[in-house]
C-alpha cells in the first residue's frame, strides 16, 4: 500500500554548491507570473542536448541542471558535466538509500549559463549541449523557471532528492480553494526518473486516484543501456493519459481531472515495487496562489513589487513518521 505523507514545509533557499535535499522535498517555490520549462536527455556517448522552452519576452528567474547517476559500488559523488561547454558546479550527491545500485542525483545552479542565451532571445526552443565525463551518469534534467508579465498567476514548485521506493509522497497546499473549471486552469506535474527501463515501473496516485502504474522507462535516453536510462516529463511531451501503457507514459501529468472544486491540497503518492528506479525530481505548475508569507519570512524569495510574496506549502516528513502512521492504521 502506498504510504500517504502530509507535507508542510517552506522553501529551501539553497545556493549553487548546496546538495539536493535528502528525501523528495521542496527546493524552490514561486508564485506570480511564472512559467516552467523541463527537459531531459542521456546517452552512452556522454554527449547530447537538453532543451529549454521559453516564450519570447520572458526573463529567466532560475535554471538548474540535475544529474542522475548509478554506482554499483554504492558510492556516490557528482561527476563533471558541462553545459554549453561550461562546467556545472554540482553540490553533493543525494543517495537513494531505499533502492539498489547506488542510485543518486545532484543539482547545479546553471542560471548564469542559461539566462544569457534566453533573455532577449527570439523565444521558443533553446538547445543546450551537455557533455558528461562518466558512463555512470544516466543523464541530466534541465529545469528553468521564467517570468513573463502576461502570464496568469501560477504557483511553480521544484522538489528534488529521492522518493522512497516502498511508498512515499508529497503535496501542495493552497490558501484558497482551487477551481479546475476556470478558463485556463492548469495543474501540471512532471517527474524525473533515473535508472529506469525494461519494465521497471512506478505507481503514482493523485488525491487518492491511481493515475499510472507505468511511470518510468528511458524516454529521454538515446539507448537502452546503463548510462542512458532517464526519463523527464517535459514541455514537449504529451500529457500521459489515465493508466497509460509503459511506452506511453511520458512522466508528464495533467492533474486537473483529480482536483475537485474548492480543494486546497494536491497529494501525490509514489511506489516503486521493483525497488530499482530513482524518482529524483518533481516539478509542479498550478494555477493560483499559495500560502501567503508574513513580512520578513526568511524563506521568502525577493520578487518585483508588482507581484505578491506568496508560496505554496510543499515539503516532506521523514520515513519514520510514515512508518508510524502506517503502524497506527
Amino acid at each position: 500500500m502506498i504510504g500517504r505523507i502530509a507535507l508542510l514545509a517552506g522553501i529551501a533557499m539553497v545556493g549553487m554548491a548546496a546538495p539536493a535535499s535528502a528525501g523528495l522535498t521542496t527546493f524552490k517555490t514561486f508564485t506570480g507570473s511564472y512559467g516552467l520549462s523541463t527537459d531531459g536527455g542521456g546517452s552512452t556517448s556522454n554527449a547530447y542536448t537538453v532543451n529549454a522552452f521559453v516564450p519570447v519576452g520572458a526573463t529567466v528567474t532560475g535554471a538548474w541542471l540535475y544529474q542522475s547517476n548509478f554506482n554499483f559500488n554504492n558510492t556516490a559523488t557528482p561527476y563533471d558535466v558541462t553545459l554549453n561547454g561550461v562546467s556545472a558546479m554540482f553540490g553533493a550527491s543525494v543517495v537513494n538509500g531505499t533502492d539498489c545500485c547506488g542510485l543518486n542525483s545532484a543539482r547545479a545552479d546553471v542560471t548564469s549559463i542559461v539566462a544569457p542565451v534566453i533573455n532577449g532571445g527570439p523565444g521558443g526552443t533553446y538547445a543546450f549541449d551537455v557533455q558528461e565525463s562518466n558512463v555512470q551518469t544516466d543523464g541530466t534534467a534541465l529545469v528553468v523557471v521564467y517570468s513573463l508579465a502576461s502570464l496568469s498567476t501560477s504557483t511553480v514548485a521544484i522538489l528534488d532528492g529521492f522518493s522512497a521506493v516502498g511508498g512515499d509522497g508529497f503535496s501542495a497546499t493552497f490558501a484558497q480553494g482551487l477551481d479546475p473549471t476556470a478558463a485556463g486552469f492548469q495543474a501540471d506535474l512532471r517527474l524525473g526518473i533515473g535508472f529506469s527501463c525494461c519494465g521497471q515501473t512506478n505507481r503514482i496516485d493523485v488525491n487518492g486516484t491511481t493515475i499510472t502504474l507505468n511511470a518510468g522507462n528511458f524516454d529521454d535516453g538515446a539507448q537502452q543501456a546503463n548510462g542512458s536510462l532517464i526519463t523527464v516529463g517535459g514541455n514537449d511531451d504529451p500529457f500521459s493519459t489515465l493508466l497509460p501503457g509503459y511506452a506511453n507514459d511520458r512522466e508528464r501529468y495533467d492533474l486537473t481531472p483529480y482536483i475537485s472544486l474548492g480543494d486546497t491540497k494536491i497529494e501525490v503518492d509514489t511506489l516503486n515495487p521493483s525497488a530499482d528506479d530513482n524518482i529524483f525530481l518533481a516539478a509542479f505548475i498550478v494555477s493560483g496562489e499559495g500560502v501567503v508569507l508574513t513580512p520578513g519570512d526568511p524563506n521568502a524569495i525577493p520578487e518585483p513589487a508588482t507581484w505578491a510574496m506568496l508560496i505554496a506549502g510543499f515539503g516532506m516528513v521523514g520515513t519514520a513518521m510514515r512508518r508510524r502512521r502506517l503502524a497506527a492504521a
